[in-house]
């Protein structure tokens, strides 16, 4: 059974996306949305975290919150896909169940 994490706190003021990665199993991915987008940021001090958890699980940016926090793509890691609305909902119908990290 595969979960899918959405992540909504920048992880450089709350601890959130770090517990989510430490507690994702195989199969399951995680989508950052909101200001968890700050997570997919190339060179910051939590891309080597993320990109370690790359071939584990997969990862998710939501577009629409990285480019409204003024995010550019080309700033996101290429370890992440960005996905729209529509690839939310497909993500959620995907996998057995959502874990939302607050």
């Amino acid at each position: 059974m595969s979960t899918l994490h959405t992540v909504n706190k920048s992880p450089f003021a709350t601890q959130t996306l770090l517990s989510c990665l430490g507690h994702c199993q195989e199969g399951d991915a995680v989508l950052m949305i909101e200001d968890g987008v700050y997570g997919a940021l190339d060179g910051s001090g939590m891309s080597e975290l993320v990109k370690s958890r790359a071939g584990v699980v997969s990862l998710y940016v939501l577009g629409v919150d990285a480019a409204a926090r003024g995010i550019a793509p080309e700033r996101i890691l290429s370890d992440i896909k960005s996905v729209d609305y529509d690839g939310f909902v497909d993500l959620v119908a995907e996998h057995d169940r959502t874990q939302n990290w607050l």
